[in-house]
């Protein structure tokens, strides 16, 4: 790709940014072939009259920005006219033409109407598992609660009705659960499911197992699940965090030490299926819902933690590949 001048003059600049950091690295490991195929099917055809689209790899090199740096589709016009370093990863300069917010919001539209973000997720797993066995023998569960706006000032007037309130430990909270399935040894997401807020636990687990794991690990939201219909011949050991109060309640002496310690080596285990949550929350900025109704924000999630997958593997990755020393 060609730079303009302002372009050239302002990534010329002395200092590599973080952002510039990350992009370059991400720009290794993003599987952009297989992602490609996986959109092409549905994607508009160049044709002799009308407007021509935007090739479509700087539509999906624009929408993952959005999705690492927390953009609405108006934020993510303005980067990429105030930013060299954001167009020039989606492959445009300031003498192209850049997509409008209208365009940005067609193209997350176009990946939603056509199911896209759960084939995008199974694609980049793909490529992790050319690196990386990612499914094995163990699977660790659990689930993060996304807030949604509890206001009614809104056009409506109401809340979003595909959102739900739920009870954590004494703060009421209103949104939907991410619901995710985590392999044990690589703390890489394979499965991903979401609700509203209300829904338990337990009641998705076996959404979430791939059914080549011997053992699952879970907090005490899971108490009980072995027992339930759906796993009735499921040959796995569940290890299950045992719930506090019923430790507390346990009499003084050795066996209560015992369980105590118990449950500390699970919870140690578990922390793995922490990280996920840490970069979607952290790194990514993703705190709260961006649209209405589950459906559109759980594609959304999908193709976060996908993205969070990579973000994880990235270093080991392009170690492997012998392109960086880290």
């Amino acid at each position: 790709m060609q730079l303009s001048f302002g372009d050239a003059e302002e990534m010329g600049k002395r200092k590599r940014t973080r952002r510039e950091i990350s992009l370059s690295e991400m720009e290794k490991v993003v599987p952009w072939s297989a992602l490609l195929a996986v959109i092409a099917p549905h994607y508009p055809k160049l044709g002799n009259r009308g407007r021509q689209p935007y090739p479509m790899e700087t539509m999906l090199r624009g929408h993952l920005m959005q999705q690492w740096y927390a953009l609405s589709d108006p934020a993510m016009e303005e980067a990429l006219y105030d930013t060299p370093r954001l167009r020039q990863f989606a492959h445009l300069n300031l003498l192209t033409d850049i997509p409008d917010e209208t365009t940005i919001l067609n193209f997350r539209r176009l990946l939603e109407r056509n199911g896209l973000a759960a084939k995008i997720f199974a694609a980049m797993n793909a490529h992790l598992a050319k690196h990386h066995k990612t499914l094995r023998t163990g699977t660790i569960l659990d689930a993060t609660i996304i807030n949604a706006p509890s206001s009614t000032k809104n056009s409506s007037g109401k809340r979003d009705p595909a959102m739900h309130q739920a009870k954590k430990g004494n703060q009421w909270y209103f949104g939907m659960k991410a619901h995710i399935g985590v392999d044990a040894d690589t703390g890489l997401v394979h499965t991903v499911t979401c609700t509203p807020a209300s829904v338990a636990d337990v009641t998705q687990v076996d959404t979430l197992l791939h059914d080549k794991e011997k053992t699952v690990h879970g907090d005490a939201g899971y108490t009980g699940v072995g027992k339930r219909r759906e796993h009735d011949g499921r040959m796995v050991k569940w290890h299950i965090a045992e719930r506090r109060s019923t430790t507390k309640k346990r009499p003084e002496g050795r066996l209560k030490r015992l369980t105590e310690e118990l449950e500390t080596l699970k919870a140690r285990f578990r922390a793995r299926v922490e990280h996920p949550f840490r970069v979607l929350k952290r790194q990514f900025g993703y705190t709260s819902v961006r649209y209405r109704g589950v459906a559109k924000n759980a594609a959304q999630v999908l193709t976060l933690f996908a993205l969070s997958n990579l973000w994880m593997m990235r270093r080991r990755m392009l170690a492997t590949a012998g392109k960086v020393r880290l």
